[in-house]
């Protein structure tokens, strides 16, 4: 859901996964066309694109049920995520797994503190929305609050990881010289721990659909 230019679906499709992504934007998914057109045959048969909004996917794609059902730094873009996760919901298979990335409302003064932006800081304790590094206004959520979400469309939440704690504040020209399997390994471990992972600019969200 809201796959866009396949960034994290492509390497799916190249470990075997059959992929379907959908976007609303047009835009990304010729983005996602061009660069499936470079890869091998066997990987671009097996990712379908579907310009859609996520809302409307159960609908549109008709009696289509999945294993593995992604929404990653999506929702925070959506003034309610309710529609979008009872969408998610309705696509799983029974006993398949639902999957959301979204923004931690309980860390928003995080990034405004680190640069130094003490006004901006103090109002973001309390806040639930804040604007990106695209200039777009987001809104945040909490683990718990997500994980009910899910329970009340019969997916049960199972685990979830902190995302984006040391590195989050880092320049594009910092992250491309200290890209590393060392930093990778850090911020895997730092996802799973306690206080670590409540710290994180985001959170991953797994949760199985109920078999009944």
């Amino acid at each position: 859901m809201g796959g866009g230019a396949g960034n994290q679906s492509i390497p799916l499709a190249r470990s075997g996964y059959r992929v379907t992504i959908v976007d609303s934007s047009a835009a990304m998914l010729v983005r996602a066309e061009e660069l499936l057109a470079a890869e091998p045959a066997e990987v671009r048969a097996r990712v379908s694109l579907v310009e859609a909004d996520g809302v409307d996917a159960p609908e549109l794609l008709g009696r289509q049920r999945f294993d593995g059902v992604l929404c990653h730094g999506v929702v925070m873009y959506l003034d309610d995520p309710e529609p979008m996760v009872r969408a998610l919901a309705a696509l799983a298979r029974p006993g398949g797994v639902v999957s959301v990335v979204a923004k931690n409302a309980r860390t928003l003064a995080v990034r405004p503190a680190l640069a130094g932006d003490w006004t901006q800081a103090l109002a973001s304790f309390d806040a639930t929305r804040q604007v990106n590094g695209l200039d777009v206004d987001t809104r945040a959520d909490t683990v718990e609050d997500m994980s009910g979400l899910m329970e009340e469309y019969g997916v049960e939440p199972i685990a979830w990881y902190g995302v984006r704690l040391f590195t989050d504040a880092w320049s594009e020209e910092r992250a491309a010289d200290d890209l590393d399997e060392s930093m990778l390994a850090v911020e895997l471990e730092a996802s799973r721990r306690d206080p670590y992972r409540q710290l994180s600019r985001l959170f991953h969200l797994l949760g199985a659909r109920g078999r009944s």
